[in-house]
């Protein structure tokens, strides 16, 4: 069944439908799921400049000693 047949399903589901909580449900996981979309729409890829400047700031940070071990890390956590 390819997706348009499966999405007028779904239509005639729903109009057919008459239980206000089931209803509810489906409305609200469709609204975080166009939250979601909309959340990663907003969300735009680094561009070349970027992604070579934060690679050279993270380099001049290893050599300069500002990071952490694994193990810090590990021992920082288990206060969380």
């Amino acid at each position: 069944m390819d997706l348009q047949t499966r999405k007028l399903k779904a239509i005639e589901y729903l109009i057919g439908l008459r239980d206000e909580k089931l209803f509810r449900k489906i409305e609200s996981t469709i609204v975080e799921v166009q939250k979601q979309q909309t959340s990663h729409r907003s969300e735009k890829p680094f561009s070349v400049e970027q992604l070579v400047d934060r690679a050279n700031r993270s380099t001049r940070d290893y050599l300069a000693g500002n990071y952490k071990t694994q193990e810090q890390l590990e021992k920082e956590s288990e206060n969380w």
